[in-house]
């Protein structure tokens, strides 16, 4: 096992032409005859992690030669649309070439990790076995696979990626549901922005015992937003297939995606790009990536212009409805009181994950596809999108502190997928 390429540093700047490089260096230090090889990038939900163009670039490298396939590392997320596809992968790669994971039936049993584990690492939290399957299109001859993802703080694994982009993002229902709800039960705030917790265990556990023959190889980004301009910033690129290779760019992650404050925060606006959050499933990020820098009593309210569905699955969708975003008491008694969550574990860890926990409100602002009684009955505070747009206009905010010319002071986030808000006394030790 070993790290194939590294670089990366707070000020740097990896221009597409260096990318191209640095996948070639990569490529020959595996130095493997490819005849067919698999590449693993997430989906449009994660469009600012660069995978789009390193997918593209990965696949004008080695389609001479190679059979290459894609698949989208959806997780529970619906398939990609070819509008999507076209979006972030560009217009070269033909359609044909790309696979659809089917998280519900389109996966192998490899394996389960036992609940004594499970048990240990979660200081007895939970103690459930967990049945590992994955995506059959793993098992389909490949001599190489590809993970290509992004290194950013996250909710349930503290920070993504590596082994969660194959056995969740290319995982089945019984890794994906227990996982997120291991990390729900441990804790958001013992879990946000650490490399070590239970989640990763897991993960880690799983792929190195039941994939270990698998020729498994990630492609790994840090991202900064470009603060003098649109767009996004690589400030990292790490490619290699151990721990150690996540561990390198993590630390990184921690340097560039982290925002450390003094104070909670009293008030906070949060926009959600219409491209990437449709749902509450991934516009609670406005939620997961700042309740540990919220204040009691202060407000988050969330700009959500094309917000048109709770789950990304219709199933989830209908449970987010039924039972809402009610906090951690409520929903564990939920879960105990109702077999259709204990089937949906992640819906169960989404909906103590959205919640304030009682400590501040939360209002979304919807468009025109969600109505204000549908946010209301989930839970949260319904604004008007139009007149909250009037008096927080984010075409005239900057990314943090901002003094309107009332006097009021607001913290604004332009996307609350690149990074992790939270106070300094709860990362003093924020490298473990």
């Amino acid at each position: 096992m070993a790290t194939y390429f590294a670089r990366g540093g707070t000020g740097d700047n990896i221009s597409t032409a260096e990318k191209r490089e640095a996948l070639t260096q990569a490529l020959k230090v595996i130095g493997r005859p490819l005849r067919k090889v698999l590449i693993l990038p997430p989906d449009h939900t994660r469009l600012n992690s660069d995978a789009g163009e390193l997918t593209r670039l990965l696949y004008e490298m080695l389609s001479p030669q190679t059979e290459v396939d894609i698949m989208p590392a959806l997780g529970t997320h619906s398939p990609m649309t070819e509008a999507q596809l076209r979006m972030m992968f560009g217009e070269s790669i033909p359609l044909a070439r790309f696979k659809v994971h089917d998280w519900r039936n389109g996966v192998r049993h490899v394996g389960d990790v036992p609940g004594k584990l499970l048990h240990e690492w979660s200081g007895g939290l939970v103690d459930y076995d967990v049945h590992v399957e994955v995506s059959k299109q793993l098992f389909a001859g490949y001599d190489l696979i590809l993970s290509v993802g992004q290194i950013v703080p996250h909710e349930v694994v503290g920070i993504a990626n590596y082994t969660k982009n194959v056995v969740v993002g290319s995982g089945g229902s019984d890794i994906i549901n227990k996982s997120h709800f291991l990390g729900a039960a441990y804790g958001m705030e013992r879990i946000m922005g650490r490399i070590e917790n239970p989640v990763r265990r897991l993960f880690n556990h799983a792929a190195e015992t039941f994939l270990r023959d698998l020729p498994i190889v990630y492609v790994l980004t840090v991202m900064a937003k470009n603060k003098s301009g649109s767009g996004m910033i690589m400030r990292g690129l790490c490619v290699g297939d151990d721990m150690e290779t996540f561990t390198l760019g993590a630390r990184l992650s921690q340097k560039v995606n982290f925002d450390l404050l003094d104070q909670p925060l009293r008030k906070v606006l949060v926009y959600l790009d219409p491209h990437e959050f449709k749902s509450t499933w991934l516009g609670n990020k406005s939620v997961y990536r700042t309740r540990m820098a919220m204040a009691d009593g202060g407000e988050l309210i969330v700009l959500a212009p094309g917000l048109k569905e709770f789950g990304e699955d219709a199933e989830i969708d209908r449970l987010i409805r039924k039972y809402g975003y009610q906090g951690t008491p409520k929903t564990l008694a939920a879960v105990k009181a109702n077999e259709e969550l204990r089937n949906n574990l992640s819906a169960a860890a989404h909906l103590i994950h959205g919640s304030s926990e009682g400590r501040f409100r939360i209002t979304y602002c919807p468009g025109p596809q969600m109505s204000p009684e549908a946010i209301r009955s989930v839970g949260f505070e319904a604004g008007d999108l139009k007149v909250m747009v009037r008096r927080y206009n984010p075409d005239k905010l900057v990314d943090g502190y901002n003094r309107l010319s009332d006097g009021e002071e607001i913290f604004y986030i332009s996307n609350p997928a690149l990074g992790l808000w939270a106070l300094k006394s709860q990362f003093e030790t924020a490298a473990g």
